[in-house]
Protein backbone atom coordinates (compact mmCIF):
# COMPACT_ATOMS: atom_id res chain seq x y z
CA UNK A 1 0.00 0.00 0.00
CA UNK A 2 2.68 2.34 1.01
CA UNK A 3 4.45 1.92 -2.41
CA UNK A 4 1.54 2.67 -4.72
CA UNK A 5 0.33 5.53 -2.53
CA UNK A 6 4.19 6.92 -3.12
CA UNK A 7 4.14 5.62 -6.99
CA UNK A 8 0.78 7.92 -7.28
CA UNK A 9 2.50 11.29 -5.58
CA UNK A 10 4.98 10.54 -7.79
CA UNK A 11 3.09 10.45 -11.06
CA UNK A 12 1.58 13.73 -9.50
CA UNK A 13 4.81 15.23 -9.71
CA UNK A 14 6.21 13.95 -12.94
CA UNK A 15 2.95 15.78 -14.29
CA UNK A 16 3.06 18.85 -12.63
CA UNK A 17 6.84 19.31 -13.63
CA UNK A 18 5.57 19.28 -17.05
CA UNK A 19 3.51 21.71 -16.55
CA UNK A 20 5.75 23.71 -15.39
CA UNK A 21 8.59 23.19 -17.87
CA UNK A 22 6.79 23.57 -20.80
CA UNK A 23 4.83 27.04 -20.88
CA UNK A 24 1.54 26.42 -22.90
CA UNK A 25 0.44 29.00 -25.34
CA UNK A 26 -3.11 30.10 -25.24
CA UNK A 27 -4.44 27.85 -27.78
CA UNK A 28 -2.97 25.04 -25.77
CA UNK A 29 -4.27 23.20 -22.63
CA UNK A 30 -3.93 25.02 -19.39
CA UNK A 31 -6.05 22.81 -16.86
CA UNK A 32 -3.81 22.61 -13.85
CA UNK A 33 -2.66 18.94 -13.15
CA UNK A 34 -6.39 17.76 -14.04
CA UNK A 35 -8.00 19.14 -10.44
CA UNK A 36 -11.17 19.67 -10.42
CA UNK A 37 -13.97 20.36 -7.95
CA UNK A 38 -16.52 16.88 -7.74
CA UNK A 39 -20.10 17.77 -8.62
CA UNK A 40 -23.05 15.52 -10.00
CA UNK A 41 -24.19 18.30 -12.21
CA UNK A 42 -22.92 21.25 -14.01
CA UNK A 43 -23.14 24.45 -13.45
CA UNK A 44 -22.65 24.11 -10.06
CA UNK A 45 -22.32 27.30 -7.95
CA UNK A 46 -19.03 27.51 -5.44
CA UNK A 47 -19.26 29.55 -2.94
CA UNK A 48 -16.17 32.09 -2.43
CA UNK A 49 -15.81 33.57 1.35
CA UNK A 50 -14.73 37.47 1.66
CA UNK A 51 -12.33 37.63 3.88
CA UNK A 52 -10.58 41.19 2.44
CA UNK A 53 -11.07 44.78 3.64
CA UNK A 54 -12.45 47.31 1.84
CA UNK A 55 -8.80 47.78 -0.11
CA UNK A 56 -9.39 44.58 -1.97
CA UNK A 57 -13.27 44.41 -1.97
CA UNK A 58 -13.92 46.00 -5.64
CA UNK A 59 -10.96 43.55 -7.00
CA UNK A 60 -12.80 40.46 -5.39
CA UNK A 61 -16.36 41.52 -6.66
CA UNK A 62 -14.44 41.78 -9.82
CA UNK A 63 -13.28 38.74 -9.76
CA UNK A 64 -16.00 37.04 -8.43
CA UNK A 65 -18.17 38.27 -11.44
CA UNK A 66 -15.73 37.07 -13.82
CA UNK A 67 -15.66 33.61 -13.20
CA UNK A 68 -19.07 33.57 -13.14
CA UNK A 69 -19.53 34.30 -16.54
CA UNK A 70 -18.47 30.55 -17.17
CA UNK A 71 -21.10 28.02 -18.46
CA UNK A 72 -20.16 25.47 -16.02
CA UNK A 73 -19.71 27.69 -12.59
CA UNK A 74 -21.15 30.42 -10.87
CA UNK A 75 -18.81 31.75 -7.78
CA UNK A 76 -20.97 33.37 -5.48
CA UNK A 77 -19.80 35.88 -2.71
CA UNK A 78 -20.42 34.89 0.80
CA UNK A 79 -19.31 35.89 4.01
CA UNK A 80 -16.14 34.43 5.26
CA UNK A 81 -15.58 32.12 7.65
CA UNK A 82 -11.99 32.68 8.82
CA UNK A 83 -10.19 35.09 11.22
CA UNK A 84 -6.95 36.52 11.51
CA UNK A 85 -3.74 36.10 9.52
CA UNK A 86 -3.93 32.38 8.56
CA UNK A 87 -6.77 32.38 6.25
CA UNK A 88 -7.91 28.66 7.20
CA UNK A 89 -9.86 27.07 4.87
CA UNK A 90 -13.46 25.99 4.84
CA UNK A 91 -14.73 22.57 3.39
CA UNK A 92 -16.39 22.65 -0.07
CA UNK A 93 -15.43 26.50 -0.74
CA UNK A 94 -12.51 29.00 -1.20
CA UNK A 95 -11.63 31.53 1.43
CA UNK A 96 -10.28 34.91 -0.19
CA UNK A 97 -7.88 36.54 2.12
CA UNK A 98 -5.96 39.91 1.97
CA UNK A 99 -3.02 40.64 5.04
CA UNK A 100 0.44 41.83 5.79
CA UNK A 101 1.91 38.44 5.59
CA UNK A 102 5.27 39.92 5.88
CA UNK A 103 8.66 40.33 3.43
CA UNK A 104 8.32 36.43 3.02
CA UNK A 105 9.05 36.51 -0.68
CA UNK A 106 5.54 35.55 -2.25
CA UNK A 107 3.05 38.55 -3.60
CA UNK A 108 0.18 35.88 -3.96
CA UNK A 109 -0.65 32.01 -3.69
CA UNK A 110 -3.15 29.93 -3.79
CA UNK A 111 -3.86 25.94 -1.85
CA UNK A 112 -6.16 23.38 -2.52
CA UNK A 113 -6.68 20.36 -0.73
CA UNK A 114 -6.83 17.52 -2.96
CA UNK A 115 -9.03 14.07 -2.28
CA UNK A 116 -7.89 11.67 -5.53
CA UNK A 117 -7.26 14.43 -7.64
CA UNK A 118 -10.58 16.24 -6.42
CA UNK A 119 -10.56 19.67 -4.88
CA UNK A 120 -12.30 19.74 -1.90
CA UNK A 121 -11.69 23.21 0.13
CA UNK A 122 -8.81 26.43 -1.76
CA UNK A 123 -7.63 29.27 -0.22
CA UNK A 124 -6.37 32.37 -2.38
CA UNK A 125 -4.13 35.23 -0.62
CA UNK A 126 -2.89 38.24 -1.67
CA UNK A 127 0.17 39.36 0.38
CA UNK A 128 -0.90 43.49 1.42
CA UNK A 129 3.49 43.28 2.79
CA UNK A 130 4.03 43.87 -1.04
CA UNK A 131 0.77 45.18 -2.24
CA UNK A 132 1.24 48.23 -0.13
CA UNK A 133 4.19 48.92 -2.15
CA UNK A 134 4.32 51.80 -5.42
CA UNK A 135 4.82 48.69 -7.88
CA UNK A 136 1.87 46.41 -6.89
CA UNK A 137 -0.24 49.13 -5.45
CA UNK A 138 -2.46 49.34 -8.32
CA UNK A 139 -5.49 47.95 -10.04
CA UNK A 140 -3.79 45.99 -12.59
CA UNK A 141 -1.65 44.13 -10.43
CA UNK A 142 -4.52 43.45 -7.95
CA UNK A 143 -7.02 42.56 -10.47
CA UNK A 144 -4.39 40.25 -11.94
CA UNK A 145 -3.46 38.20 -8.88
CA UNK A 146 -6.62 38.46 -7.81
CA UNK A 147 -7.86 37.46 -10.38
CA UNK A 148 -5.39 34.36 -10.89
CA UNK A 149 -5.12 32.84 -7.69
CA UNK A 150 -8.65 32.41 -7.68
CA UNK A 151 -8.23 30.88 -11.15
CA UNK A 152 -5.95 28.23 -9.06
CA UNK A 153 -8.44 27.03 -6.95
CA UNK A 154 -11.15 26.63 -9.83
CA UNK A 155 -8.36 24.43 -11.36
CA UNK A 156 -6.07 26.13 -14.39
CA UNK A 157 -3.02 26.68 -14.65
CA UNK A 158 -0.67 29.50 -16.51
CA UNK A 159 -1.55 30.03 -20.08
CA UNK A 160 2.36 31.11 -20.21
CA UNK A 161 5.07 31.81 -17.94
CA UNK A 162 7.46 33.44 -20.09
CA UNK A 163 6.09 37.23 -19.49
CA UNK A 164 4.55 37.34 -23.01
CA UNK A 165 0.65 38.38 -22.32
CA UNK A 166 -1.89 36.38 -23.52
CA UNK A 167 -4.78 38.86 -22.82
CA UNK A 168 -5.62 36.64 -19.66
CA UNK A 169 -4.94 37.13 -15.72
CA UNK A 170 -3.77 33.43 -16.19
CA UNK A 171 -0.99 34.71 -17.85
CA UNK A 172 2.44 35.61 -16.39
CA UNK A 173 2.66 38.90 -17.26
CA UNK A 174 2.50 42.34 -16.51
CA UNK A 175 0.58 43.99 -19.01
CA UNK A 176 -2.53 45.98 -18.48
CA UNK A 177 -4.94 43.57 -20.90
CA UNK A 178 -3.92 40.36 -18.90
CA UNK A 179 -6.52 41.24 -15.61
CA UNK A 180 -9.57 39.29 -16.21
CA UNK A 181 -10.46 35.62 -18.14
CA UNK A 182 -10.38 35.59 -21.74
CA UNK A 183 -12.75 33.35 -23.48
CA UNK A 184 -9.94 30.52 -23.97
CA UNK A 185 -10.04 30.50 -20.04
CA UNK A 186 -14.16 29.85 -20.15
CA UNK A 187 -13.50 27.17 -22.73
CA UNK A 188 -11.13 25.26 -20.40
CA UNK A 189 -13.43 25.54 -17.98
CA UNK A 190 -15.67 23.83 -19.80
CA UNK A 191 -13.03 21.11 -21.09
CA UNK A 192 -12.15 20.37 -17.41
CA UNK A 193 -15.61 20.16 -16.23
CA UNK A 194 -17.25 18.13 -18.90
CA UNK A 195 -17.72 14.68 -17.35
CA UNK A 196 -19.85 14.69 -14.01
CA UNK A 197 -18.74 12.70 -11.17
CA UNK A 198 -20.64 10.43 -9.15
CA UNK A 199 -20.42 12.14 -5.77
CA UNK A 200 -19.73 15.82 -5.31
CA UNK A 201 -16.73 17.62 -3.24
CA UNK A 202 -19.00 21.36 -3.16
CA UNK A 203 -19.25 21.50 0.62
CA UNK A 204 -18.51 18.29 2.09
CA UNK A 205 -15.97 18.14 4.70
CA UNK A 206 -12.36 16.98 3.35
CA UNK A 207 -11.08 13.86 5.72
CA UNK A 208 -7.55 12.36 5.89
CA UNK A 209 -5.56 15.59 6.46
CA UNK A 210 -3.51 16.34 9.18
CA UNK A 211 -4.36 19.72 11.29
CA UNK A 212 -1.22 21.13 9.79
CA UNK A 213 -0.92 25.15 10.03
CA UNK A 214 -0.61 25.39 5.77
CA UNK A 215 0.01 29.10 6.04
CA UNK A 216 3.66 28.38 7.59
CA UNK A 217 5.89 28.00 4.40
CA UNK A 218 7.86 25.27 6.13
CA UNK A 219 4.29 23.35 6.01
CA UNK A 220 4.23 23.49 2.15
CA UNK A 221 6.07 20.35 1.53
CA UNK A 222 8.03 19.57 -1.53
CA UNK A 223 9.16 22.17 -4.11
CA UNK A 224 7.57 19.91 -7.57
CA UNK A 225 8.04 22.70 -9.74
CA UNK A 226 9.63 26.30 -10.29
CA UNK A 227 8.55 28.54 -14.05
CA UNK A 228 11.47 28.97 -16.04
CA UNK A 229 11.92 32.73 -14.73
CA UNK A 230 11.46 31.81 -11.12
CA UNK A 231 8.45 33.86 -10.33
CA UNK A 232 6.14 30.90 -9.38
CA UNK A 233 6.50 27.68 -8.01
CA UNK A 234 4.32 24.84 -6.79
CA UNK A 235 4.70 23.07 -3.65
CA UNK A 236 2.89 19.53 -2.77
CA UNK A 237 2.06 17.87 0.69
CA UNK A 238 1.38 14.33 0.91
CA UNK A 239 -0.80 12.91 3.51
CA UNK A 240 -1.22 9.58 1.84
CA UNK A 241 -4.16 7.89 1.06
CA UNK A 242 -4.50 10.26 -2.28
CA UNK A 243 -4.83 13.44 0.03
CA UNK A 244 -2.66 15.97 -0.64
CA UNK A 245 -2.37 19.76 -0.45
CA UNK A 246 -0.96 21.81 -3.47
CA UNK A 247 0.81 25.41 -2.79
CA UNK A 248 0.89 27.77 -5.93
CA UNK A 249 3.46 30.55 -5.07
CA UNK A 250 3.58 33.77 -6.75
CA UNK A 251 6.62 35.59 -6.02
CA UNK A 252 7.09 39.38 -5.72
CA UNK A 253 9.81 40.63 -7.81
Amino acid sequence: MRNKISFRFFVIFILIAILAVFPLSAGATHSWGGYHWARTSNPFTLKAGDNVDTNWDSYLNTTVSDWSQSNVLDLTKVAGSTTGRKCRPTAGRVQVCNAAYGSNGWLGLAQIWLSNGHISQGVAKMNDSYFNLPQYNNADEKNHVMCQEVGHTLGLGHTSEDGSTQNTCMDYSQSPTSTHPNSHDYQMLSDIYAHLDSTTSIGSAPVGFANADMHAQENWGTKVSESADGRSAIFARDFGKGFIIITHVTWAD
